[in-house]
């Protein structure tokens, strides 16, 4: 669980970071911060005595799971933004606890099913609901004409939910495996970079040590947390408790000066906290 709450805590970073390192194109920074998350397994592998061969040595659907959990949400994520607007496609996306809460019960590994909690399903609810008040209070207004946006948006919420659920399925594999993954997902995103978007480098020494604080964080370090602490946590308290996530998010950017406070942050703040105390109760 403390694996878990780290790895929101470090998501709570991504908006000011990404503000940090200025205009870079979604693949491009997708495949640079997810190159420098490889490196921190491959390190952390041969620390640990583990063959470059080890790396690779995964079952196909394992390979299918982890790289289409990592690529397949940032793709379907950065389609969407281009497809809808962000505020509204982002609400959309942040669906994802709450399904993360829906599916593990249906999804779990079969000696670990069972009944969903009420606690763990109201928590996530009022998390949501903590993150719709933020985004409503921004003047969020769902419009037909964003219709396929939204679509993606939602396949967004529903990859990271099954990324997160299903890796339970295979607890028996190590989390080295998600240095494979982010490479992957890195030679994918430098390939759709190559095909769709312009080149365009970090501009200042701050917005360089944004980009690597991104890969040692949000977009890379956070992934290994995340995989240890599904497969090992309370899944269903986690999806809940990740409703922190956004709020952390705007917390940081208003005490950074990049947003403004707004009573409309504290009200969220206090509906995913008392979101996430409700969900621990089981």
């Amino acid at each position: 669980m403390a694996a878990g709450l780290g790895a929101i805590a470090l998501w709570g970073a991504l908006a000011t970071l990404s503000v940090l390192a200025g205009p870079i194109p979604p693949f491009q920074m997708v495949a640079m911060t997810f190159a420098i998350g490889a490196v921190i397994g491959i390190v952390r592998a041969r620390v640990r005595g583990l063959a470059w061969l080890d790396l690779l040595r995964w079952p196909a659907a394992v390979w299918l799971l982890g790289v289409g959990g990592l690529f397949g949400y940032h793709a379907l994520y950065f389609a969407a933004l281009q497809l809808a607007p962000p505020a509204e496609a982002n609400l959309v996306n942040y669906l994802w606890p709450l399904l993360i809460v829906l599916l593990s019960a249906p999804l779990a590994p079969e000696h670990e099913r069972g009944r969903l909690g009420w606690p763990h399903l109201v928590g996530a609810l009022l998390g949501f609901a903590g993150v719709a008040v933020l985004a409503f209070g921004r003047g969020v207004s769902f419009a037909g004409t964003y219709a396929l946006g939204y679509a993606l948006a939602l396949g967004c919420a529903f990859a990271w939910s099954l990324y997160s659920v299903l890796s339970r399925r295979f607890g028996e594999t190590p989390t080295d495996a998600i240095a494979s993954f982010c490479a992957a997902a890195a030679a994918l995103s430098l390939l759709c970079h190559w095909l769709f978007e312009p080149t365009v480098w970090p501009a200042t020494p701050v917005a360089w040590l944004a980009v690597l604080a991104l890969g040692l964080g949000p977009t890379g370090g956070a992934f290994y947390l995340w995989d240890h602490a599904v497969k090992r946590g309370d899944i269903r308290a986690l999806g809940a408790l990740s409703y922190a996530a956004p709020i952390l998010s705007t917390a940081l950017l208003v005490a950074c000066g990049l947003a403004p406070p707004t009573l409309t942050l504290l009200l969220a703040a206090v509906l995913v906290t008392v979101g996430a105390v409700l969900a621990s109760f089981l």
